[in-house]
């Protein structure tokens, strides 16, 4: 079965002899029913042309980044936009290396910088350069942000030599596009549905001053984004942040800590629970309307908000399948988490360290630990990486849950 049908592919052919297979590949994406946009690079256009990738795609070919005949669409932005997933077949060392460094200097580094969409490698170079440890770590790297890769194989090559650096074969390409899809395909039949909570709390004390939390919100905002993605019916709560708006995903903004807790309810059931958010464990016991004036001395009593994580974890009738709550620390980390997954009764609790500024707050970097419940299962780290990734690895884990 072909789950390549009406599947929007964006092939980006990069420079290399390996370029001509991807003609051969762009008639087998037809052939399963793929709609296909190629970006050819300047190096690509060696070594197949313009008019035969047109011939067989039905589409025009891009090539430039200013293009004065269509810029004012924004190719960058359209294509990245418009496809389900992104193939750089063959991708060069070249090419690699500019992805790895988040270069922007022609059509494909910058569509690829602009996009949200999963981008699947399939390698292409002689041996040494494939085995050359600036390559391996670029490679790294990519893996690292979440990239795919097919390949590259072991054979004789166009330079004659022997060895690992062979693009895979496009009926191999084929094949590993229609397992991604078709994984895809298991998830949004299961019919998954996820909440989740980001960003700070504000606790009015008048009409102009509050009390908050310190949260840019976005670690859950990358969890979020990365549960839709995989093909999760994913809503997020969040708190007020400077985070743009994402389409599709069902975006509720709040302010204080009740009305989360409000929407949460409002949103349940639900198969997944994951509270990212800094919520304020206090609020003002008497909101005053009018601005309070200036004075000397002022004395503020406060009272508990509810606890949206643990209403959560113990809503007998409606408690989502799994509960996922967050615990931003600043020492014993690993020991106040696995006493508030006690205490919250959620199934995993992720930790992390606020008070190193390289992985706290604002930062687009994150260090976390997981802790299970389940006993059976050991605790886990995320070493040091983009918060992207971090959710990635989060939402990877999500729906192994799942598939057990």
């Amino acid at each position: 079965m072909s789950y390549l049908k009406n599947k929007k592919i964006l092939l980006i052919i990069a420079g290399g002899i390996a370029a001509y297979k991807s003609l051969e590949l762009i008639r087998l994406l037809k052939n399963n029913g793929s709609e296909i946009k190629t970006v050819l690079t300047k190096s690509g256009k060696e070594f197949v042309t313009p008019l035969s990738i047109t011939s067989l795609t039905q589409n025009r070919v891009y090539e430039e980044l200013f293009d004065s005949n269509s810029e004012a669409e924004m190719d960058h932005i359209t294509l990245s936009r418009w496809c389900d997933v992104i193939l750089v077949a063959p991708a060069t060392a070249n090419s690699i290396s500019k992805f790895s460094y988040g270069n922007a200097e022609d059509l494909a580094s910058t569509l690829i910088l602009a996009s949200d969409k999963k981008v699947i490698l399939v390698p292409a170079m002689n041996i040494r350069m494939w085995m050359h440890q600036a390559t391996q770590e670029n490679v790294s790297k990519l893996l690292n942000y979440g990239y795919l890769c097919v390949g590259p194989e072991i054979g004789e090559m166009a330079c004659g030599e022997y060895g690992e650096g062979k693009m895979s074969e496009p009926t191999k390409i084929i094949e590993f596009l229609n397992n991604f899809f078709s994984k895809q395909k298991e998830i949004s039949k299961k019919n998954l549905k996820a909440i989740v909570t980001s960003g700070p709390t504000r606790e009015y004390i008048d009409s102009v001053r509050y009390i908050s939390n310190n949260s840019s919100g976005k670690q859950g905002y990358e969890i979020a984004k990365s549960l839709l993605k995989r093909g999760v019916e994913t809503t997020l709560i969040t708190g007020p942040t400077n985070l743009s708006d994402l389409k599709n995903l069902k975006l509720i903004k709040i302010n204080t800590a009740e009305e989360m807790y409000e929407e949460a309810k409002k949103n349940l059931p639900t198969d997944i629970a994951v509270c990212a958010a800094a919520v304020g464990d206090f609020k003002i016991s008497k909101f005053q309307k009018n601005k309070i004036k200036k004075q000397d001395k002022i004395n503020l009593e406060l009272e508990k908000n509810r606890d949206i994580l643990s209403y959560l974890s113990t809503h007998n009738s409606l408690r989502p399948k799994l509960v996922i709550g967050f615990a931003a620390e600043t020492n014993n980390v690993i020991e106040n988490a696995e006493a508030k997954i006690s205490k919250k009764y959620c199934d995993w609790i992720i930790a992390n360290d606020v008070s190193k500024p390289e992985i706290g707050f604002d930062s687009d970097f994150n260090e976390v630990s997981i802790i299970y419940k389940d006993k059976n299962k050991k605790n886990e780290l995320i070493s040091k990486r983009k918060k992207s990734e971090i959710a990635e690895e989060i939402t990877k884990r999500i729906l192994e849950n799942f598939n057990t």
